[in-house]
């Protein structure tokens, strides 16, 4: 029997993800491609590896016994190559961060540049989109590693490493009295992200009750809104000072309700981190680190 080194990782793609289609997306295939490749298998093993189910595919007895037979040895050749890229000082390569916008502002470019400066021949593409987009992008394998809000973390195929937690301010043209932060029973004018956005969500489930009277899907667009007048917005406190003074803006932190969210790491669950992977998460922990106390008002 010939069977191939590709056709074998791609079983086992399939049998991580219970989705050939799934699969297909992430190994850069057409599903009909890997259909052709998995059928190539099963007829090389004389027997069927999958069955349909409602929501995909499932392994069936030859299947398991031979995802028993290969995944450990699939599993130690992957260990030994990132042991030896590793104890070669791996630097070059192309690695892929994808992140929620406002993080741009005061967490994303500290931790690209130092991880540049540590890996000056590495590439790094960004990537800034809504939670659920980075979400998709790691789950697609477009993305090596992505930064968003935990609320918008639902997914069997990717873990979680947690780096810190905001609070949100709230961002005028003029400066505001509130109470202690208390922003509850208050009428608002918002500019906001789109819906599906998570800090929009936030919002929403928080309690207030604002008007939102036009959206926004970056930051300085809705700063600009509200420079000119249009309305107030909800942002993580830790937006620099400096910024808003770009555009005599101000800012309040919310005490009430507390609107609170956790920054996360989130990788692949069903592949090994590469060396560069790895050295981007470290970056991303450190610079977490300092974050940890409170922002500044």
């Amino acid at each position: 029997m010939e069977t191939s080194d590709r056709q074998l990782r791609q079983f086992l793609h399939i049998a991580a993800l219970k989705s050939v289609s799934r699969a297909a997306d992430v190994l850069g295939l057409s599903q009909s491609a890997l259909s052709r490749q998995l059928a190539a298998l099963e007829a090389c093993v004389g027997k069927a590896l999958f069955m349909r189910t409602g929501r995909g595919v499932e392994l069936t007895d030859a299947g398991e016994t031979l995802h028993h037979a290969i995944r450990p040895a699939y599993q130690a050749i992957d260990r030994a190559l990132d042991t030896l890229r590793s104890q070669h000082g791996v630097t070059q390569g192309t690695i892929t961060l994808a992140t929620v916008h406002t993080l741009n502002y005061y967490f994303t470019a500290e931790v690209v540049a130092a991880f540049v400066g540590a890996h000056p021949e590495a590439n790094l593409s960004l990537m800034g989109r809504s939670s659920s987009d980075v979400v998709a992008l790691v789950e697609r394998g477009k993305a090596d590693l992505g930064f968003v809000y935990d609320a918008a973390m639902d997914s069997d195929t990717l873990v979680s490493r947690p780096l810190f937690d905001d609070t949100m301010c709230l961002i005028t043209r003029d400066a505001v009295s509130t109470d202690g932060g208390d922003l509850t029973g208050t009428a608002l004018r918002l500019v906001g992200f789109p819906a599906h956005y998570a800090l929009r969500r936030m919002i929403h489930s928080s309690g207030l009750q604002p008007e939102f009277v036009a959206e926004a899907e970056t930051v300085d667009a809705m700063l600009r809104l509200v420079s000119s007048g249009v309305g107030a917005c909800i942002l993580p406190a830790r937006i620099p000072d400096a910024l808003l003074a770009n555009y005599a803006l101000h800012k309040t932190l919310i005490e009430r309700p507390l609107m609170r969210r956790r920054v996360v790491a989130v990788i692949r669950a069903d592949r090994p981190a590469s060396p560069l992977v790895d050295g981007l998460l470290r970056c991303a922990e450190d610079i977490a680190r300092r974050l940890s106390g409170p922002p500044a008002e």
